[in-house]
Parts: structure tokens; sequence; C-alpha cells
């Protein structure tokens, strides 16, 4: 496997708000990858994306050797670990008034036993690559997601639509979550993508897939880059898990 993840503040914001977590191949006995971005106040989504983060990574760290190693056992823990996630911002923001409305997306991919196992919620998203097709594996807890899914606009138009970054779901805004756990295979040569909106926003699918495809050496600079040359007006953080052999795995922060 090949591991490349970076995050960069863009060209507007004054403070970056996502955070990332990725195993280390060589130490780290699970595959786990974890993307969150943060929103609300001045530090309230550095925070709470952060806390999201550590939280979801300890809760599996410490109880995936407990759980049965089958599929809806996996699916579950990953479920728990957005739950006790949600808890942890939940019980932080009651604490103190100025992060009261803080908040975040939460994506987890768990590999293993050739599958990816997905926790999310929100708007940041994952996909996989696969013989030449990209397809996205979540779907989008926002207002114009909803719209589509109603036929009420277009993809097109929810691409441009002036509520695009209203979330229906996120961690931290209430006691109780809903998140989606997804497992899809993940076999030899795919690739996995995870990104915040900051990256979506600038570019859209078929744009994000020809980077990949052209910059196969260094394609997270790639695609940070020409978000940022068409504005960068939010954070962008990049994350990709390529299922191919190698000698010694390449990490990059």
């Amino acid at each position: 496997m090949r591991i490349l993840a970076k995050s960069d503040i863009g060209k507007a914001r004054e403070m970056n708000q996502d955070s990332f977590y990725i195993s280390d191949l060589e130490k780290d006995e699970l595959k786990l990858y974890i993307l969150a971005d943060g929103m609300g106040g001045y530090k309230g989504g550095e925070i709470a994306s952060s806390l999201a983060v550590a939280s979801a990574r300890n809760y599996i760290v410490n109880n995936f050797k407990k759980v049965k190693k089958d599929r809806e056992s996996i699916l579950i823990l990953l479920k728990e670990a957005v739950e006790y996630a949600n808890k942890v911002i939940y019980e932080k923001s009651a604490e103190d008034p100025e992060l009261h409305d803080m908040g975040t997306t939460l994506d987890i991919c768990l590999v293993y036993n050739n599958k990816v196992f997905i926790g999310h919620i929100g708007d940041s998203r994952v996909y996989r690559i696969r013989k030449n097709i990209m397809r996205k594996l979540t779907t989008d807890h926002s207002y114009v997601e909803k719209l589509v899914k109603e036929g009420t606009i277009t993809k097109e138009e929810a691409y441009n639509h002036p509520k695009k970054n209203m979330l229906m779901k996120a961690l931290g805004c209430s006691l109780l979550v809903e998140p989606d756990v997804i497992c899809k295979g993940f076999l030899k040569d795919d690739i996995l993508l995870m990104c915040s909106d900051g990256l979506t926003n600038m570019l859209r699918d078929n744009e994000i897939y020809n980077l990949l495809l052209n910059n196969p050496d260094e394609p997270v600079e790639a695609l940070i880059k020409n978000a940022n040359d068409l504005g960068g007006y939010d954070n962008i953080t990049v994350i990709i898990i390529d299922n191919i052999d190698i000698g010694e795995e390449t990490k990059e922060r």
C-alpha cells in the first residue's frame, strides 16, 4: 500500500479547521484513516475536528481486538466510534459557551481483509477508483443532496446552489447522531480518496479523476494546487490510500 496525505489552509481562511489521521503501516496493526472538517467560531471547528479524529481513533484501536471480525461487527464498531466522538464533542461544547456552535464532519476508513469499512457523517467524501472508474462511496448529508434525491434540482444545479454548504447532519450538534456505515471491496490496485469539501467545492469529480490519472507521483499536491488555483476558499485535506504492492510504503503529510 501507498499512503499519501496532506492538509492545506487554502487561500481564504485564517485557520485550518480540518484534521486527519493515518496509520503507520510499519508500526500499527490497524490500517485506519480518518478525516474531519470542523466548523463553528474561532477555534471551535479546529477543536471539534481534532476531538473527532482522536476520539474515533482511540475508540476503534481500543476495541477492535474485542469484536468479531465479521462484516456486521466491524460496521457496528465504526458506528459506535462515530457516536462516541459525537458524545465527546457535544459534551465539550456544553462546557464552554464559546464552543456552543462547533461541529464537524467525520469520515473513517478501516481497511481490513480486502474490504474497506467506512463510517461517515457530513459532506466530506470517500471515493474509490477501480479499473479507471471513480465512484463516490459516501452520500453527502447536505441540504442540496436532499434536493437532488427528491428531484427538486439537478446535480449540476446542486454544484452552484447558494445553500450547498448547509449540512443536515454533523457531529456535535445534538446528543444523538445517525452515521452511515458502509462496507465495500478494496482489491489490489484499487485507490481510495478521502477529502474535505475544500477540494470538492473547487473541483468536479471528473476533474479530480483526471488529476489523479495525470499526476501518479504527486497526486495530493496536484489536487490541492488546482483547488487553490481556483480560489482555495476553504481548507483542503486529501488522503489517498493506494492498494499497490511496493517495496517501501510512502507517507507524506
